[in-house]
């Protein structure tokens, strides 16, 4: 046994082949209070406070690359990112994910047409340079406050309720500060959305979706639950006749269609779909669109409601004429606006309570802080309107900010209070290019004009259809997605989707 001696001798003598980011320091912050790893026990407590009074990033230094901190990793935030030159910047971005959701297709992993990994893509696949340059770093926190002044962001890293330590806060010293916060879902004040709805911004709430759909489809197959307990518990609500509640009930009217007639032959004829808009569902569409979309939509089995709710409880909705409408699946999707925390910030506002922006994305009235997609909006004096809150409105704007940004820096401008006498050169101008929805059976609507009144290509059915998937397809992030799409759809054509509760 000498030869395995002398093996244990050389792994104990032997330095880890794992090579620092930073030599100086290999992490900003104390690695296992960030992502709470610290051994329980009474020296790291001890230990704690006194690491905790240097973890923080500071300014940057002369002779440093500047440091760009981005806030947020939704269509805005990570076209920023992907455009941003790490030559020239440290990148620093926080966020509460650490992924990019491919809205569009989110709705389509709810019922199994795509696995959840197709729609999220990695913010390090995004920029590389997080994962690899020194002074760039994701770190996976909220911020709770910022000072424009000191040129300081406050930020607490996000636990989820793991039985960790409490919420590590530290503080990111910013040369340039870009916040794409985002929005939240509309709930109008109604009581009791927010306890018994889901919505469909994230991964995490399509996961929910199928999680209750799934379940509700098996407990209405046991023995002894009534005609009425059915029927309530396969019962799928949407709030919400815009393009994400309306091609959801697309999506589960084909999965009904298809799938669970198929495999769940004992309840398939309690499973139904009611929509319900306030107004016109898909208002942004002209006439002849619309028409289209409720025809095909009433074909797939899909009831549809006009009216507004006015009171959730855990098992019906009320509406203000006081019908009530039980359900066993209420998904919520009313519109955006403004998060609580956008509100608090004390910055400029734009109408709707939006981060107030002039023409080259900036705030007014402070230094070194832009703000882009669906948290901003052009304020009154630029005499600009304010643009909806859409995915390509938000990824042009990063876009066009990130080569703002690149030319910032080339010109001497990328450290704090250095861009005052920059030319920023040509203003941000945003031209529409179109709109599609899905409304399932393989049809769609694509509306390429600029507006409903104006010229241009506007049509519906099964090549619209090809034209939606083809057009997602090539706007998934990275090559990676794009073939676990082609794949996923594949699949779920030749096997049908997978009902798997897992």
């Amino acid at each position: 046994m000498a030869w395995f001696r002398n093996l244990i001798q050389v792994s104990a003598t032997t330095k880890p082949f794992i090579k620092p980011r930073n030599k100086k320091n290999p992490f900003p912050f104390p690695i296992t209070q960030l992502f709470g790893l610290a051994p329980f026990s009474s020296e790291a407590i001890n230990e704690a406070p006194q690491v905790n009074e240097c973890s923080n990033l500071g300014p940057t230094k002369p002779g440093e690359k500047p440091r760009v901190v981005v806030l947020g990793t939704g269509w805005a935030g990570s076209r920023l990112m992907k455009g941003l030159d790490p030559k020239i910047y440290d990148i620093v971005c926080v966020s509460p994910r650490n992924h990019m959701v491919f809205t569009p297709l989110l709705a389509s992993t709810c019922v199994g047409t795509l696995e959840f990994r197709s729609v999220a893509e990695p913010v390090g696949r995004i920029q590389p340079a997080i994962s690899k340059e020194p002074g760039s770093y994701f770190f996976l926190s909220k911020c709770t406050s910022i000072d424009t002044d000191d040129h300081v962001v406050q930020c607490e890293t996000i636990t989820d309720g793991v039985r960790t330590l409490d919420p590590w806060k530290f503080k990111i010293s910013y040369d340039k500060l870009v916040i794409a916060l985002g929005a939240e879902a509309l709930t109008f004040g109604i009581h009791g959305v927010k306890d018994n709805a889901i919505f469909l911004r994230e991964v995490h709430h399509a996961q929910e979706i199928r999680r209750k759909l799934l379940l509700n489809l098996m407990l209405s197959d046991v023995p002894g639950i009534s005609e009425e307990e059915k029927s309530r518990l396969l019962h799928c609500v949407v709030v919400g006749g815009g393009p994400t509640g309306v091609e959801f009930s697309g999506e589960l009217s084909d999965f009904i269609m298809k799938d669970v007639r198929l495999r769940y032959a004992h309840v398939k004829d309690y499973i139904h779909v009611t929509l319900i808009e306030a107004n016109e569902i898909l208002s942004s569409f002209d006439v002849r669109l619309r028409r289209y979309a409720t025809n095909q939509l009433t074909k797939s089995g899909v009831r549809l409601v006009r009216g507004t709710v006015k009171d959730v409880k855990a098992q019906k909705i009320i509406l203000n004429d006081g019908t009530e409408v039980p359900y066993g699946l209420l998904v919520w999707s009313t519109g955006v606006g403004p998060s609580t925390f956008v509100k608090s910030l004390e910055l400029p506002k734009a109408p709707a309570g939006r981060i107030g922006i002039d023409e080259w994305l900036r705030v007014p009235s402070v230094q070194d802080v832009y703000a882009i997609g669906d948290c901003s909006g052009f304020l009154e004096s630029t005499g600009k309107q304010v643009l909806p809150a859409l995915a390509q409105v938000a990824e042009r704007q990063g876009k066009y900010l990130a080569e703002l940004l690149n030319k910032i820096g080339t010109t001497g401008g990328g450290h704090a209070n250095c861009a005052q006498d920059i030319d920023y050169g040509n203003p941000f101008e945003y031209r529409h290019l179109g709109s599609m929805a899905s409304v399932g059976s393989y049809k769609a609507l694509v509306d390429l004009r600029q507006s409903k009144e104006g010229k241009g290509l506007s049509l519906a059915g099964f090549f619209s259809w090809f034209i939606w998937r083809s057009a997602y397809l090539t706007r998934v992030v990275s090559w990676r997605n794009r073939f676990y799409v082609a794949i996923n759809w594949a699949t779920t054509f030749v096997f049908g989707r997978d009902i798997s509760r897992i």
